[in-house]
């Protein structure tokens, strides 16, 4: 029932209290206005095709820039987050080369899911204490929600784009909630990065051309997630073994030593999604891949780009053991895997072994690109 007494700071305080009964570590509200900075960064972003092949970003451009484009009638927008921040060190997985690197934040349940659910729970108390209209966000449409986090004052955009919490360091989980309710907006938070460039130094692709300023085509987080095609031949060594996303950027900033682990036990890592062996992803077929990563952001990205990913890792491993489940998949039904197939066994196999495998299985090949991996000379280690 609509309280017609209710202020804002009335509202603002409900706001908060449901909140925190969901699990939600972090709230912050801004009132909506045109922001021309922020939409002419995008643009930029756009105009040096920074964002490689997700064509999504360039659709309804004009209102990814502006909520308000989104939605004239809002008024307020409330940016919640939850933390994911992990138990052990990311980067501590890049040595484990037999094994496969995945991202802290699909090691457990799709936070697509678990954050939408609480944020709708906590939207619908809201509106019926408020009667204002709402719409919920979780990475789900056109809405930027690391610009208004910040200005919402749960933290600022670090040099590596990425939002750093005081409280969380890098690992927060970001939804929005917007809403024609006018509440009382949070003051913005300062820059804190200062002279620090640890998250610029430790990229292993220069995928920052300047400081806050990210080329997503060379990021291996896009590379191996997003990107659809044949990944290229300069990247593939730099990936090691992240077989799924790549944390080193977070993982390295400062900020980070005052983030507690996360009590979310839904984004807990699995045994399916900790750091599985390589062998075990390089055997999945369609239907084993979605049985293991079901509810999990892997899932989405699809077993062909994983195993393409799987045997670039295999490829850096050094692991000879690997051939075994590497040589099969030269005849796999999709060319990203054959190709990879042929390239990671250029870095593992010996001349023998390499040129009787060629002889077998080139001259049956008609995809172009794969074809052109088998034309590596022999011995070739090269990335």
């Amino acid at each position: 029932m609509r309280d017609a007494s209710a202020s804002s700071s009335d509202l603002t305080r409900v706001l908060r209290a449901e909140a925190q009964k969901l699990g939600l570590d972090a709230v912050g509200i801004v009132r909506l206005a045109e922001d021309a900075k922020l939409s002419g960064r995008l643009t930029h972003f756009l105009n040096e095709k920074r964002h490689g092949d997700m064509d999504w970003m360039e659709t309804h451009a004009d209102r990814r820039g502006d909520p308000l484009r989104l939605w004239p009638e809002a008024r307020s927008a409330v940016v919640f987050g939850q933390s994911y921040a992990p138990p052990t060190n990311p980067l501590d997985a890049l040595e484990q080369r037999s094994n496969a690197a995945i991202s802290v934040y699909a090691k457990g349940r799709d936070y697509h899911d678990v954050l939408k659910k609480r944020i709708k729970t906590l939207a619908r108390a809201f509106a019926e204490k408020s009667g204002a209209d709402i719409k919920v966000f979780v990475d789900t449409a056109p809405l930027m929600e690391k610009p208004l986090a910040a200005k919402a004052g749960l933290g600022w955009q670090g040099k590596n784009t990425i939002l750093v919490s005081r409280e969380h360091g890098n690992w927060l989980f970001l939804g929005a909630m917007l809403t024609t309710a006018e509440l009382d907006p949070d003051e913005s938070m300062p820059d804190h990065c200062g002279s620090c460039r640890r998250c610029l130094d430790i990229c292993p692709t220069n995928a920052f051309p300047a400081p806050y300023q990210l080329d997503a085509r060379r990021c291996i987080a896009y590379l191996t997630i997003e990107h659809k095609g044949h990944i290229a031949p300069e990247y593939r060594t730099a990936i090691g073994n992240r077989v799924f996303g790549c944390d080193d950027c977070a993982a390295v900033c400062p900020w980070n030593k005052f983030a507690g682990v996360a009590t979310e036990m839904k984004y807990a890592a699995r045994a399916e999604t900790d750091n599985p062996p390589l062998a075990e992803l390089l055997a999945l077929d369609d239907t084993a891949f979605r049985l293991r990563f079901a509810g999990t952001p892997i899932k989405r990205t699809g077993r062909d780009r994983i195993v393409r990913n799987a045997l670039i890792a295999s490829g850096n491993s050094g692991d000879r053991s690997l051939l075994q489940q590497v040589t099969p998949l030269l005849g796999d039904q999709s060319p990203l895997v054959r190709a990879m197939a042929v390239w990671a066994l250029h870095r593992l196999a010996d001349e023998g072994e390499l040129r009787m495998l060629r002889q077998q299985f080139e001259s049956l090949e008609q995809d172009r690109d794969v074809a052109a991996e088998w034309t590596m000379p022999i011995g070739d280690q090269a990335a």
